[in-house]
């Protein structure tokens, strides 16, 4: 019998699993275009200059010509209005070869996201982030035309993986728009029981301690420490944090919301960061971007 300090989590590997989704994309864009002539368009809309949303922004451009979407390139300024912001994005709502529109966030404090992502057709809204869809999504019996990107991917791992969820206990760390709330409705959906912890919630710990499934999305580096997770539970690192690490090139390294070394030892299985949920966001929009183009192309 192995001694518990010889556990080692099954590692989740979200880079192999997103390729073989992107493969799977890239053969549907190939027949769309044989058998209709046309291809999935995909708008990524970039305003400002912040390094993080431009290496975001490129990843997801580079990602569109290995599977043969079209990509519609919109950089604009740091000082753009509003307004002008709007009109870029009717203009992408009526052009009929953009079947996907995405805005890159967080937009410049003077624009109010809201309204920008209200504008956006709920047809094209391929980051799921209409209220339209996250209302639907919240419903019972509704579906929302598309689901937000990362918490489709973290579903996406836990199923490919074959992990249950249905009447199990998720714990999901963290309650932003783009993550910890889509995420804790679509698990919701998926019949589990779910807990939201996030920056009021006392003694977090003995929370997520119960979790058979942990969705960390809280933007604290390494906050899950090994001895909150319950052996043999599932663990969804969401976050990606930069810390100070003098012996790396760049002068610093990647890590996530969870202790990964601490956790190995506990938990069934585990998404490393980087290469767990990262590469699954881009291959969801892809998946998202098809989607949408193919309720289009082949109505």
């Amino acid at each position: 019998m192995a001694s518990p300090s010889d556990h080692k989590a099954n590692i989740i590997d979200g880079k192999a699993i997103a390729q073989t989704i992107r493969n799977e994309i890239a053969a549907e864009v190939h027949q769309l275009a044989q058998k209709h002539g046309k291809v999935p368009g995909l708008a990524v809309v970039i305003v400002g200059n912040r390094k993080d949303s431009q290496s975001y922004v490129n990843m997801k451009r580079k990602a569109c010509a290995e599977v043969g979407i079209k990509s519609f390139d919109i950089d604009l300024p740091e000082q753009v209005s509003e307004a002008e912001l709007i009109a870029k994005v009717d203009e992408l709502n009526a052009n009929p070869d953009v079947h996907g529109i995405l805005v890159q966030l967080p937009l410049p404090k003077h624009i109010n996201e809201e309204n920008v992502l209200t504008e956006i057709s709920i047809e094209k809204d391929v980051d799921g982030f209409h209220p339209l869809n996250i209302g639907r999504l919240a419903m019972k019996g509704r579906d929302p035309l598309f689901l937000p990107c990362t918490p489709k991917g973290c579903l996406e791992l836990l199923s490919r993986s074959g992990i249950t969820v249905k009447g199990k206990k998720a714990v999901v760390v963290g309650r932003s728009n783009i993550v910890g709330l889509p995420v804790s409705l679509l698990l919701l959906k998926a019949d589990a029981t779910v807990t939201i912890v996030h920056s009021h919630s006392q003694d977090p710990e003995k929370v997520i301690r119960e979790a058979d499934i942990i969705i960390a999305a809280a933007g604290q580096a390494m906050m899950v420490k090994g001895s909150w997770i319950k052996p043999g539970a599932a663990v969804i690192d969401v976050g990606t944090n930069a810390i100070d690490d003098p012996s790396k090139k760049s002068g610093y390294r990647l890590v996530g919301d969870v202790h990964y070394q601490e956790a190995c030892k506990v938990a069934g299985w585990i998404t490393p960061v980087p290469g767990g949920v990262g590469p699954m966001t881009v291959a969801m929009l892809l998946k998202n971007t098809l989607d949408g183009a193919k309720r289009v192309i082949e109505h």
